[in-house]
């Protein structure tokens, strides 16, 4: 039985992850910790948790958790994964993996020298939705991949003290380094890494210290050419979110974060494959996880194939 402890039981955690612990065959969550002693133990009780702390190391040392996931802002995650593989437990870091490739790349080299197993949160990659895509696209169904666009304008703007992406040294970047690896991430889990990157950060709001605006051409190995553009600081009514990849014989068009959906064209003709909503999305990863956590299954996502992504932003924004 893995027995998870959760290293920050923040928003991302009352949904998206963290009830789908205990809905997992050979999965149990265990405890929980945020530095908030009340919000831990509220958590705690609305989810049915044992045990709350608000004391990561605490946590850590648990001795009935055997499997930590590390879900605090971007600037903690290399401290607080490396404290629990130093404790010989295996980690499941959400993304973004950390604040910069150089750090990510720490937390993967530790994994190997500890040899502690070690997952990251791109949890797309299990999606049925982007699955779909994927067996397009290993199945050549739109011919020789030509291009990529990735196009994610929103509004963005959340002024608020508590809104840690929009601080650099918390989040690593902005809005950017916090929804980009989502969309890089399967990019590189499709056509493998690129070969060349050319990409522009810039803030062209002057309202934060966050860069709001970045550009990015990728070439790829098999000749693909990708562009991508993001804003963070358009009207809401010109809000977009599409990724399309065109080959010779057609084109594959989706969401990245708006799941439901996939366009195929092909000979003239257009297809909807729709998807049902899932109701916890890391549900599908976090059953991978666990199964490679109890040796019974691969990899998911890791250490290496975070720190790759992380790369991907910084040759990206030129950090």
């Amino acid at each position: 039985m893995i027995n998870w402890g959760i290293i920050g039981c923040g928003d991302v955690t009352e949904l998206k992850s963290g009830p789908a612990f205990n809905k997992i065959n050979g999965s149990s969550l265990h405890a929980v910790m945020r530095r908030n002693a009340e919000k831990a133990a509220d958590y705690a009780k609305r989810h049915h948790v044992k045990k709350w702390y608000d004391n990561a190391e605490a946590l850590i040392n648990d001795p009935l958790v055997n499997a930590i996931y590390v879900a605090t802002p971007p600037s903690t995650h290399e401290q607080y994964a490396i404290a629990a593989m130093k404790a010989g437990k295996p980690v499941y870091v959400e993304k973004p993996f950390s604040v910069d490739s150089l750090s990510a790349r720490r937390i993967a080299e530790a994994s190997k020298t500890l040899n502690i197993k070690l997952c990251v949160a791109h949890y797309r990659r299990q999606m049925p939705i982007f699955k779909k895509v994927k067996q397009l696209l290993e199945e050549n169904y739109i011919g020789k991949i030509l291009t990529i666009s990735i196009v994610l304008y929103q509004h963005g703007m959340d002024p608020s003290p508590e809104n840690w992406r929009l601080d650099p040294e918390t989040s690593g970047g902005g809005y950017f380094h916090d929804l980009a690896p989502h969309q890089l991430d399967l990019i590189y889990y499709y056509f493998k890494a690129p070969v060349l990157i050319s990409g522009v950060s810039l803030n062209q709001s002057d309202k934060n210290k966050a860069d709001d605006a970045v550009a990015c051409t990728m070439l790829f190995e098999n000749g693909a050419v990708m562009n991508g553009l993001w804003s963070f600081t358009v009207p809401v009514t010109e809000e977009k979110d599409i990724c399309e990849i065109t080959g010779t014989e057609g084109s594959i068009r989706f969401s990245v974060f708006n799941m439901k959906k996939i366009t195929v064209r092909k000979n003239g003709n257009e297809e909807e494959i729709n998807f049902d909503p899932l109701q916890h999305v890391q549900q599908p990863m976090i059953e991978k996880v666990t199964e490679y956590f109890s040796g019974n299954g691969a990899n998911p996502c890791s250490g290496d194939d975070g720190y790759t992504v992380m790369w991907m932003i910084d040759q990206t924004t030129r950090k």
